[in-house]
């Protein structure tokens, strides 16, 4: 699925400045922070604003296209990939993993809990990756 296809399914309207956010998200696992897109957006689309980037990352996030993470403190990052699944923090470098299970969120996450109904459920994980602790200085 390309990227404008994406969009549409999540009822999203393609714009220049969408798309190459979308891609962007797509094309980088690294869970971005708006000033990081921004920076790279901005190369060639030169016209394009912190708050629009900010604004577009935000209605991916509503529109289930993307995830908002607040696993770090000092910063919200993104991640273009809405299938539900876990994060890690490296509390040394800040660098967030992707974390797969055989069992999707879905499948253990209650439908209601005391009469609430349950739509999402976000698992943070924090401690060293393997990498600090290989370079352990």
């Amino acid at each position: 699925m390309n990227v404008t296809e994406h969009l549409l399914k999540h009822q999203i309207k393609p714009s220049v400045q969408r798309i190459a956010i979308m891609q962007y998200l797509l094309d980088h696992k690294t869970h971005p922070s708006v000033d990081e897109i921004h920076a790279a957006i901005s190369l060639y689309i030169p016209t394009l604003s912190k708050t629009t980037v900010y604004n577009t990352l935000k209605l991916f996030a509503d529109q289930d296209a993307a995830q908002m993470l607040t696993i770090d403190e000092r910063r919200v990052c993104f991640d273009g990939d809405a299938t539900p699944h876990s994060h890690f923090l490296c509390k040394k470098c800040g660098s967030i993993y992707d974390f797969f299970f055989q069992e999707s969120a879905k499948d253990v996450m209650p439908q209601e809990v005391n009469g609430h109904e349950i739509t999402e459920i976000h698992y943070y994980y924090k401690g060293f990756c393997k990498n600090c602790l290989n370079h352990n200085d």
